[in-house]
């Protein structure tokens, strides 16, 4: 049976490649999927999901509970703002990565506070967009 693992993207993803790409880079959100799904190992499922809605981000959340082994998370401005998402993830029992494209801790002092890092397994900053597969990987070997 196929383990899955959740990929969720918050506020303003959709815009990668167009947005700021002096800080995010020129890959769209559909180049990181592909990207996901390439660097999973046969038997590891991914589900690849972005909203900009935060109620939305909380629903997939919970359902992640009943069928994902693991959530990858870039909740993007959610990340400094979202004590919801944060319980959220709180409610569940699996592996938790929070990713970040940029280095968060380089930039506006708000975007240092991260309600997500108190309930992630692990953070990954600074990495591009090879976070996501990173954080896939890791994951991927926490699950076994």
């Amino acid at each position: 049976m196929a383990q899955t693992i959740f990929v969720l993207n918050g506020p303003n993803l959709n815009l990668l490649g167009k947005r700021q790409p002096e800080i995010y880079g020129s890959d769209t959100l559909a180049d990181v999927e592909a990207m996901c799904r390439k660097a999973v190992p046969d038997g590891v499922e991914i589900d690849f999901r972005q909203s900009n809605h935060e109620g939305v981000l909380v629903d997939w959340i919970q359902e992640a509970r009943d069928v994902a082994e693991a959530i990858v998370i870039n909740p993007a401005a959610y990340t400094h703002t979202s004590v919801a998402v944060l319980d959220a993830l709180s409610a569940y029992d699996g592996p938790v990565v929070e990713v970040h494209i940029s280095d968060v801790h380089k930039r506006e002092k708000f975007r240092h506070h991260s309600y997500v890092s108190m309930r992630a397994d692990e953070v990954i900053v600074g990495r591009g967009v090879q976070g996501y597969v990173d954080g896939l990987a890791w994951a991927v070997a926490k699950l076994g």
